[in-house]
C-alpha cells in the first residue's frame, strides 16, 4: 500500500513538473495564438477575458506589448503571487520564467508577446533615432528594446533599405502604411494588433500612405 502511494505521488510530481515546463501555446492554446515564428522570434497574440486564468507554463526572455489596460496576477512555481497593472500601449521586458496568469481586472487582456529565440543576446546597435520617425523608448533589455514610434506623413524607406537588427512592427490602430519585405507583395492596410517581422539584412520598402502620422510599436532585436 505504501509502495503504491509512493508511486502515485511520484507520478503526480512528474506530471506537475511537466506541466510547469510546458510551452505557453501547447499548454494553453485558448489564450495564446502564434502570429509569427522564425529562428529569431516567436510572436504571440494573448487574449484573456475578465476572470480568465491559464495553467503553469513558461516563456523565454520576451517583451510584452499590452494593447489594453488590465490587471493580472501571476502565480509562480513556488506558489507566490505577483500583481501587475499593465498600461495600454506600453511595453515590458520580462526575463525567462514560469508563471500562471490570471486576469483579475474587469477588462480583457489583449497583448502581443515577442519571445526571443537566440541562445545569447546579439550585438547589433539599436538606433536612437530614425529619419521621418519619432522614437520613444518603452522597454529595454539585454536582447532588445521596444519603441513607441510615430511615422510622419512623409515617412518612407526606399526599396533596398536594410538594418542590422531584427524588427517586429506592431500597429496601434488603423494605419495606412505600405510595407514590402524581400520583394513580397506589400502590406498596405493595418488594424490594431497586426504584426510584421523584418529580418536583419533583409531588403524592404516602407512608406506612410495615409497622409497623417502613424503610431506603431517597434520591438528591435539586437
Amino acid at each position: 500500500m505504501k509502495r503504491a502511494t509512493l508511486v502515485v505521488i511520484g507520478a503526480l510530481v512528474i506530471a506537475t513538473a511537466a506541466i510547469q515546463a510546458q510551452d505557453a501555446v501547447k499548454a494553453d492554446p485558448a489564450h495564446y495564438k502564434v502570429l509569427i515564428d522564425n529562428p529569431s522570434v516567436r510572436v504571440l497574440e494573448i487574449n484573456y477575458a475578465p476572470g480568465g486564468k491559464s495553467v503553469m507554463h513558461e516563456h523565454p526572455d520576451s517583451i510584452v506589448v499590452p494593447l489594453t489596460g488590465s490587471k493580472v496576477e501571476f502565480t509562480l512555481p513556488d506558489g507566490k503571487t505577483q500583481a501587475d497593472t499593465m498600461a495600454k500601449d506600453s511595453a515590458q521586458y520580462a526575463p525567462a520564467g514560469k508563471h500562471n496568469p490570471h486576469n483579475v481586472g474587469t477588462t480583457p487582456v489583449h497583448a502581443i508577446l515577442v519571445e526571443f529565440k537566440g541562445a545569447a543576446p546579439g550585438k547589433a546597435v539599436l538606433p536612437a533615432s530614425r529619419p521621418g520617425m519619432q522614437l520613444k523608448t518603452l522597454a529595454e533589455g539585454p536582447r532588445g528594446s521596444a519603441y513607441l514610434t510615430t511615422a510622419g506623413p512623409n515617412f518612407s524607406e526606399p526599396a533596398g533599405t536594410k538594418h542590422d537588427f531584427d524588427q517586429v512592427v506592431i500597429a496601434l490602430g488603423a494605419v495606412q502604411m505600405s510595407l514590402s519585405i524581400d520583394g513580397k507583395p506589400a502590406k498596405t492596410t493595418w488594424k490594431r494588433g497586426d504584426a510584421q517581422f523584418i529580418g536583419r539584412g533583409v531588403a524592404h520598402e516602407a512608406k506612410n500612405t495615409g497622409g497623417k502620422p502613424a503610431d506603431m510599436i517597434i520591438v528591435a532585436i539586437k
